[in-house]
């Protein structure tokens, strides 16, 4: 019996549309299975996608998770390690085609488009019935939630803040936290003062991230839903004041420079371990790799939260993945046990831990943050005061694909004015999201 039916666009880029039909929720078989059977469930193999790059020691996670799960269940767990490139549309493909695994990590941007199409199933009743609803990183969970249901368990998350060169702010009189825009804007102003040759913030052009919180933080938005209806918001006031008050950095306050207009993230760390930078946004994993490439510098860190327009901390976006069964998954329950075994407990806190990203388990999330150091700690504020998600909606891909806020942002960074460039971002975001 299908239960719905839908159509995913294959790729971002929006190549031909795949129909999908999917089983009933919990798969077409293997209901009443009990996960902690062992005898009965030897002979039964789950399949499980992580992907490629986020852990340098996933082959020694694998084999405990293998080990584990085995002693655990009974079953053996076949784990296949995909390469982000090009695993959007092997997906797709998957769920069309019905050869997916039980289990997948899914990137929090992708679930509610996979959960739309039916490829995923609805975790809600077993995640209550484990007692885990109320232990769960709330932004991760709001970015998988659909429809008040909820697709992806919240596995491992990062999210952006501020990074400092402590030798520069101390030299600058400003190492303080700042406590709202007109704090931060001291800082830079002081830091350009202090050192006229370094670059006090640099505007990152190819970061619609790092953009964000200015947004949310003047009270604005990406977009707003209501009645089942998303409208684009990007152009209203509150959010043209955020997006003008942090291009404005670049354009008026002479904290960055030209070249930044078209950087990535990676771009500012390059400048920022050369010494060039005195404060730049980057990412909640970051500090690990700036410690094993450039261990001078590392001692040299300080974070801090990325302030609203009048408190200290700012929402930001909380990036990262899901753990998701998928819909015709034969052995629903064991899949369900695997993503347990994973996203709480020892392997949720030793993923975490072996990649730099924050768990999904706000138990596991509390035992880093108290082992960790006060960048960890700073990052942590962030994620549990402000983290957020772009909005929840399968149409979200779509403006991803088009690039339309990157676009935005480098628009209004060569000279368009922030009220013009907005409105065209939010005419592009209402016809996908109305398409």
């Amino acid at each position: 019996m299908i239960a719905r039916r839908r159509v995913l666009a294959a790729g971002a880029a929006g190549s031909a549309a795949l129909t999908l039909a999917a089983c009933g929720a919990g798969g077409t078989g293997g209901g009443g299975t009990d996960p902690t059977d062992t005898e009965a469930n030897a002979d039964k193999t789950i399949t499980l996608w992580i992907m490629q790059g986020t852990n340098a020691k996933t082959d020694e996670y694998v084999e405990a998770l293998k080990t584990a799960f085995t002693e655990q269940t009974g079953a053996t767990l076949d784990v296949q390690v995909q390469p982000w490139d090009g695993a959007h549309d092997k997906f797709v493909t998957a769920m069309s085609g019905g050869t997916g695994p039980d289990v997948a990590e899914v990137g929090t941007t992708w679930t509610p488009e996979f959960a739309d199409a039916g490829g995923l199933s609805d975790l809600t009743a077993e995640i209550e019935e484990a007692g885990l609803k109320d232990s769960l990183v709330q932004g991760l969970v709001e970015s998988g939630t659909l429809d008040g249901k909820l697709y992806g368990m919240p596995w491992y998350a990062g999210v952006r803040s501020i990074l400092g060169n402590k030798e520069k702010l101390e030299a600058a009189g400003v190492a303080e936290q700042p406590q709202s825009w007109d704090d931060l804007l001291t800082m830079i102003t002081a830091l350009k003062e202090s050192d006229p040759d370094s670059i006090p913030f640099p505007v990152a052009g190819a970061s619609s991230f790092s953009m964000l919180p200015f947004v949310w933080g003047a009270g604005g938005d990406i977009a707003t839903e209501e009645g089942g209806e998303w409208t684009a918001t990007i152009n209203s006031p509150e959010s043209v004041e955020g997006l003008t008050w942090y291009t404005d950095l670049a354009l008026k306050h002479d904290a960055s420079t030209a070249a930044a207009s078209t950087w990535l993230e990676t771009d500012s760390l390059a400048a920022f371990l050369q010494g060039d930078v005195g404060t730049f946004i980057t990412g909640s994993w970051v500090p690990a790799t700036i410690e094993q490439d450039n261990p001078e510098m590392f001692e040299k860190l300080v974070a801090y939260t990325i302030p609203a327009k009048d408190s200290p901390v700012a929402k930001s976006f909380l990036g990262g993945s899901h753990l998701c069964r998928f819909e015709e998954s034969q052995e629903p329950e064991l899949a369900f046990e695997l993503i347990k075994l994973m996203a709480t407990g020892e392997f949720a806190t030793r993923w975490a831990t072996e990649t730099n990203f924050f768990p999904g388990d706000q138990a596991a999330l509390d035992e880093v943050v108290a082992s960790g150091d006060e960048l960890t700690q700073v990052f942590a504020q962030q994620m549990s005061e402000g983290g957020t998600s772009v909005p929840v909606t399968p149409a979200w891909g779509k403006i991803e694909g088009k690039k339309t806020i990157t676009t935005l942002l480098t628009e209004v960074l060569g000279g368009t004015p922030a009220q013009e460039a907005a409105d065209a971002a939010a005419e592009e975001m209402d016809q996908i999201f109305q398409s």
